[in-house]
């Protein structure tokens, strides 16, 4: 008897056409980045405008959060029933809306109900893009992939930290959130015109009928892999600190707590994002070259975040020096690149039919921790007035649970892995009559 070890069959070729149509999907995330992180850098103009403190401030970015982090498994679900075009078109048309929404609000109160329908509609972006690119490239190239689309998430961060911001102050609030959402409308005519779900020759199996059954089949075998939950925890631990600090907190941080102008607060911000696009890349190719770089990553970025932030809260005298904090923004850098080790951990765990749901459940922790510090700081904030050492200690509650589960986790899931990958040799070995 002979043995001969065959191919994987479906594995996507890859190339410039997959190349082109991802970006198209990359591009829909890039435009989605830029909304949801809007408010980062119009805090303290939005403060004035509806008239509102601390608590209700953070409510804008906790509303839009809840919306995201709860739409996860759904979305998750529909990418995997329906496919990623007919989601991303929905989603561009919410969050474009829900941006003009926000530039034309006249009240408090509807202007968090455009942030909720911007929170739904960005909430489909992601998941997709990543659907895509398993659709598109090699199974191999996942890794660098997840981490590719996730810096160009970042680069919204910084269109919103550096181009939102000045044309806020030169434009002033309705011209610049109603001429961002020109950028939904381009997307979305790229998505109807060129966007495919996939290759030729690649379809994926047909998808069962639906109904709960497959809702809860889908949702409990996804759960079921300690894989999935270990990529849930991960998210949920390395996102939040730098999201928080992005998304609403840290410019009045810098500038009540530390005493920076707006303008060198800005600087610090772009620079998180930057280290986070560079360390994005590095984090990408480690992973995909040393599969078992992943825990240790993880464990050392949230490490070195802990221990930066409390460096930078418990700094004598009063502010910190900006040689710390151009360390913590540097540091913060990483925390998204590792965030997405989440979702090489669920990927390897879960078939194809699954990835979308396992994606989102992996998708829901980071933000489920981002909207809890949110509101805790802003909470702490008006409780304490205004004393941000206190408020930003909660980061350090999070980190705490967080890293207990993944603890918890990684033994478990590193022996699955390993009984996933006996199985998928033993089944790629022929052996004739």
């Amino acid at each position: 008897m002979t043995t001969a070890a065959v191919a994987l069959p479906g594995d996507p070729p890859g190339g410039r056409r997959a190349a082109a149509v991802w970006g198209i999907g990359v591009a829909v995330y890039f435009v989605a980045v830029i909304f949801r992180t809007s408010l980062g850098v119009a805090g303290l103009d939005a403060a004035d405008r509806f008239d509102v403190n601390a608590s209700a401030l953070s409510t804008f970015s906790i509303l839009q959060l809840l919306v995201y982090a709860g739409m996860q498994i759904p979305v998750g679900l529909m990418v995997d029933r329906l496919g990623t075009k007919k989601v991303l078109t929905l989603g561009v048309v919410l969050f474009t809306v829900g941006q003009l929404g926000f530039a034309l609000s006249p009240s408090y109160g509807t202007a968090l109900a455009s942030r909720a329908l911007l929170g739904c509609g960005d909430a489909m972006t992601f998941i997709s893009v990543l659907r895509l690119g398993s659709r598109w490239f090699p199974a191999r190239r996942g890794p660098l992939i997840g981490q590719v689309a996730a810096l160009f998430g970042m680069a919204g961060n910084l269109v919103s930290t550096i181009f939102i911001a000045r044309a806020l102050h030169g434009l002033g609030w309705t011209a610049t959130f109603a001429g961002s959402a020109v950028a939904g409308l381009v997307v979305l005519v790229l998505l109807l015109l060129f966007l495919k779900d996939h290759p030729e020759g690649h379809e994926p199996a047909p998808a069962q009928r639906a109904g709960r059954s497959f809702v809860r089949r889908q949702i409990a075998e996804s759960w079921r892999e300690p894989g999935t939950r270990l990529g849930l925890w991960v998210h949920f631990t390395t996102q939040f600190p730098a999201m928080v600090f992005l998304l609403l907190w840290g410019m009045p941080f810098l500038v009540e707590a530390q005493g920076l102008s707006r303008a060198t607060a800005g600087e610090l911000l772009t620079l998180v994002v930057l280290c986070n696009m560079a360390l994005g890349l590095v984090y990408g190719q480690l992973i995909a070259r040393h599969h078992a770089a992943r825990t240790p990553l993880v464990l050392g970025t949230v490490a070195a975040t802990a221990l930066l932030w409390a460096t930078t809260l418990a700094y004598p005298g009063g502010p910190a020096p900006m040689w710390l904090l151009i360390t913590l923004c540097t540091v913060l850098g990483a925390c998204g690149p590792a965030s997405m080790i989440g979702f090489d951990f669920a990927r390897p765990a879960n078939p194809p039919e699954r990835q979308g749901t396992a994606s989102g459940i992996v998708n829901m922790g980071g933000f489920v921790a981002s909207m809890t510090t949110l509101l805790a700081v802003g909470v702490l904030l008006d409780a304490t007035g205004g004393d941000y050492r206190i408020a930003f200690a909660s980061v350090f509650v999070l980190q705490a649970l967080g890293i207990s589960q993944i603890l918890r986790l990684r033994n478990r899931t590193a022996r699955r892995e390993r009984d996933h990958l006996v199985a998928s040799r033993v089944e790629t070995v022929h052996v004739p009559a």
